[in-house]
Order: C-alpha cells, then sequence, then structure tokens
C-alpha cells in the first residue's frame, strides 16, 4: 500500500469537520422525521420541526447546524502496517486539518477550545487542539472517525461505578432526569459499561458514533444483554416524557447505544453520554490513494416541513415592552421577538456582576433597565449575513448570576435554551421578570430573524463579547413565567402521565 501523505490526513480532516458542520447524516434525519409525526405534544413537535426545518437550511446554504461548532474528536485506528510521508506527529496533522477547517473564510467555525483550563482560559483562536484516540489494529489502512461535541452535550456527561448487582436501568431512569434540557433532545443516550472508569467513558463515546438502528433491533429482537439494555432502556428513557427540548412530549431519545468490556469482578463502571440535535460525525478510511471524498447528501433525504405560522404566536416589540405586558404571557406559549436584544454568556455576566458587585459603572452602550438579554455566543458572519449561526446557549450556567443581574439592572427578560434552576426561578419570580427559551439545534434557523448585530462591550471575549442584535419575528417559548411558573416542569410531569395512561387535568 502507498504511504499515508501528511498533506491527506490533514486535508481529510479539514474537510470533514467542514462536511459535518452543516450536514446531518440521513439516519438521524429519518429518525427524526419519524418523530416529528408521530409527535403530540405541540411545543415539542414545533421544536422538532424547527431543527428539521434549520437542518436542511445548512444543507443547502453549507453554513453550521449549531452556533457551538463543537471541541473535535477523532477516533484513529491505525493499521500496524501502514507507512507515513510527513514530518509531523499525528497529534500534529490532526490539529492543522482542525485549524484550516474552523479557519475556513467560506464557512467560518466557532472557535470554542480554550487553554489553562482551571485559570485564565484564554480560547486558541482555531479550536485546537483536538481530542484523538489511537489505536494500532491489523491492517495497512487507517480508519477515521471525525466528530464535534458541543459543549451542551458533552457538559450532560456522567459516570459512576456501580455496585456487581446494583441496576444499571435503575440509575439511567434516575440520572436522566436530572439531566435537565441542555443537552438538546432529542437525540442519543450512549452508555459504557464495563473495563475501568476511563474505558468505560471511551466506549460511551465512541459507540455514539454508529448509526441509528433502534427501529432495526426492535423487529429483529435482541440478542445479547447489550441488546436487551438498548431496547428497556429505549422505551423507558422516552416513558419518562421528557420530550424535545425538555418541553415534554412522545420523544426523548432516537437511540440508546450501550457498548461493553470486561472488567473487575468488584466493579460495575459506568458511564453515559449525550449527543444532542446536532449531532455531528463521519467515518471513513484512507489507503494512501489520497484525501477523502466525500459525497454530499441529497436534499431529498430531508422531508419538507412548515413551521408554525405567526397566526398562532404573540407578536412582542423588544423596544416597547413593559413589565405589565410579560405579566400576561404563559408558559408554553409562542412568542415573535422584534426589537433591539443584547447578547450575553458567561465571561460577559462574570465582568457584569464583578462591576455591579464593586458598585463601578457598566461600560458604555449597556444599560439593561427593561430589556431582555440573549444567552449566545454566535458564529462570524460571511457574505452578506448580519451575523451567523446564533442559536441559544444553556441558561443555567447563567444562573449564579441570574439574582445580581435582575436585581441591579432592571433586566426584565432572558433567552436562552433548557431549564432554570430554582434558585434562578425564584430571583425571576422576585424581580418579575420572564424567561424564554429559542430552540437549540437550530441555529441557522435563529440567525435568519436577526437583521444586524454590533458588538457594544468586551470585544476581546470574541464570541463571548456583548453584541446588540436587531431581530423580527424571533421565535421562542415562554419557559418561566412572572410567577416563577415553569414550563420544563409542568411539561414532562404531564406527559409522563399521558405516556403511563394516567388521568389528567387540562390546564384552560
Amino acid at each position: 500500500m502507498p504511504p499515508i501523505r501528511q498533506i491527506d490526513l490533514i486535508t481529510s480532516i479539514a474537510d470533514a469537520c467542514q462536511y459535518i458542520s452543516y450536514y446531518h447524516s440521513p439516519d438521524f434525519i429519518q429518525a427524526l422525521n419519524t418523530a416529528y409525526e408521530h409527535e403530540e405534544s405541540r411545543a415539542a413537535r414545533d421544536a422538532i420541526a424547527q431543527i428539521l426545518v434549520n437542518s436542511r437550511l445548512c444543507a443547502e446554504g453549507h453554513r453550521p447546524i449549531c452556533q457551538d461548532t463543537g471541541i473535535v474528536v477523532v477516533f484513529l485506528k491505525v493499521g500496524m502496517n501502514v507507512r507515513w510521508e510527513g514530518e509531523l506527529s499525528v497529534q500534529e496533522m490532526v490539529d492543522e486539518g482542525v485549524r484550516r477547517a474552523y479557519t475556513d473564510t467560506d464557512n467560518p467555525l466557532r472557535a470554542s477550545v480554550v487553554s489553562d483550563p482551571a485559570g485564565a482560559r484564554k480560547n486558541t483562536g482555531d479550536n485546537t487542539p483536538a481530542i484523538v484516540h489511537t489505536e494500532l489494529v491489523p491492517g495497512d489502512k487507517l480508519d477515521i472517525i471525525v466528530a464535534a461535541k458541543g459543549g451542551g452535550s458533552e457538559n450532560k456527561a456522567k459516570f459512576t461505578v456501580l455496585n456487581p448487582g446494583d441496576s444499571i436501568v435503575d440509575w439511567v431512569l434516575d440520572t436522566v432526569p436530572k439531566l435537565g434540557a441542555g443537552w438538546c433532545p432529542p437525540g442519543i443516550l450512549s452508555l459504557g459499561i464495563g473495563g475501568t472508569p476511563e474505558k468505560a467513558m471511551l466506549l460511551a463515546k465512541e459507540g455514539m458514533m454508529s448509526p441509528i438502528n433502534i427501529q432495526e433491533l426492535r423487529i429483529r429482537g435482541a440478542q445479547n444483554t447489550a441488546e436487551k439494555l438498548r431496547l428497556e432502556l429505549f422505551e423507558k428513557v422516552n416513558a419518562l416524557g421528557i420530550g424535545a427540548q425538555g418541553l415534554g412530549g412522545l420523544t426523548t431519545v432516537l437511540d440508546i447505544k450501550v457498548s461493553d468490556y470486561p472488567t473487575h469482578a468488584a466493579s460495575k463502571p459506568v458511564a453515559m453520554i449525550p449527543n444532542c440535535a446536532a449531532t455531528r460525525h463521519i467515518h471513513f478510511t484512507l489507503d494512501g490513494s489520497g484525501p477523502v471524498q466525500l459525497v454530499a447528501p441529497k436534499l431529498a433525504d430531508w422531508p419538507k416541513i412548515t413551521l408554525a405560522g405567526k397566526e398562532t404566536a404573540r407578536p412582542v416589540n423588544l423596544d416597547t415592552v413593559t413589565r405589565s405586558d410579560i405579566a400576561q404571557w404563559q408558559p408554553g406559549e409562542t412568542l415573535l421577538l422584534s426589537g433591539k436584544l443584547l447578547t450575553g454568556r458567561d465571561a460577559a455576566h462574570k465582568r457584569l456582576v464583578t462591576l455591579l458587585d464593586n458598585n463601578e459603572p457598566l461600560p458604555d452602550g449597556i444599560n439593561l433597565n427593561g430589556r431582555f438579554i440573549y444567552y449566545v455566543g454566535p458564529v462570524d458572519a460571511v457574505r452578506d449575513e448580519a451575523v451567523g449561526p446564533a442559536g441559544p446557549t444553556t441558561a443555567t450556567r447563567m444562573d449564579t448570576f441570574t439574582n445580581t443581574i435582575l436585581e441591579k439592572t432592571g433586566l426584565i427578560g432572558m433567552v436562552g435554551k433548557a431549564e432554570r434552576g430554582p434558585a434562578a426561578i425564584e430571583s425571576i419570580k422576585k424581580y418579575g421578570a420572564v424567561y424564554l427559551i429559542a430552540t437549540g439545534g437550530a441555529a441557522y434557523l435563529v440567525s435568519k430573524a436577526i437583521r444586524s448585530s454590533r458588538v457594544i462591550a468586551f470585544p476581546e471575549l470574541g464570541m463571548e463579547a456583548i453584541h446588540e442584535f436587531v431581530v423580527e419575528d424571533m421565535p421562542v417559548t415562554v419557559a418561566v413565567d412572572t410567577q416563577g411558573n415553569s414550563v420544563h416542569q409542568t411539561g414532562p410531569a404531564e406527559w409522563q402521565a399521558r405516556i403511563a395512561g394516567i388521568p389528567i387535568r387540562t390546564v384552560q
């Protein structure tokens, strides 16, 4: 076999990172569309529709599915007879491919990797280094899986060591509701069982890269313990009623993956890692004949779906909205936001709170009184875009700052994704504010509602700088009203009861 050329691996990694940034795999689209067709929860169905429409837009426009374009994870199975042509290490070759992909001028991807993670947390600027797992195997080829994992799903990874007699099913069913919706369901849950702690986590991570095939397994039937677990957990996790975006519904997971490995007689390590609605991975092989040639999927693979119209939503002018206005909004209600919307994530919130605690003025142009803030770190714009894909980030990370911000600035509304914690909900209720959610996994669709964008504070923070967006008909859902009622509590509870066949009282 001819040698694997350095430039071929670099080019293949770069092309793969670009490819998965805007193409969902056909198996995911098919599974998600099946969930859409069977979903009975209006809120969950609308959320799935937005994800599917966003996916098609990204495939057509070659722009990222999610603004969080992930940390790159690469699995390499290197044939022991492979020869190399080049001077760089494997890690250096992979990193160069990632660097080229994430700084591509036609489709720049968001740099989210920070160095000195326990200290300064400075952005590396090009999303390197990647996480590379290498295994030597028989043969003369290079087998490659490239994935990009967003922080929302990675942050929900869980690990435990059970006693040998403990139930894995019980642990999963106890743990999944505690994940919240920050991992952007519906997606995939992947379990790694056995080995040692680090082996279990690696099994779970690699296992989620396999195709969605739970429906085929349901027809064929389980032939081993891992497959039995998959089937049992698929039914029981969906019966929790968590639903798309945690709004309550019939589908929480599109598939369950289970990978196992022999372990110590005294141990039962179990890892669980979610893959979100922006699932991104691709598998290919290099044989020395050149870089990978990735074939674009057909647009016919995407269903044609029409989003809910304006007639079912409440229009909101962000420039004139008042506290008395927001007091009328109900959990689960759809709004269309128009007007000026500020942005801010973790780093910006930390700086704002430090200034407020020290009784120092906020930066020029930052007046939060009567305003709304959007938890987002957008992708850079290209061509005629006002902003790149700009979907919501997980709101719970801002919970520690919420009370101070609401108390000292007069902010009346927040937009993010997933639930809020008890303390944040109490602050929202105390100060008569509201929390709204945009659909995670629909970043390019959301960006279509943004008419202009400008940085108004902390430009050195990059994607975490504070922007001022001007939006028009940006779709959001009321998640927490001014009385502290949360749709992430009421929605799943209602649908869990529905699925179990428990009579429930419909709230008018």
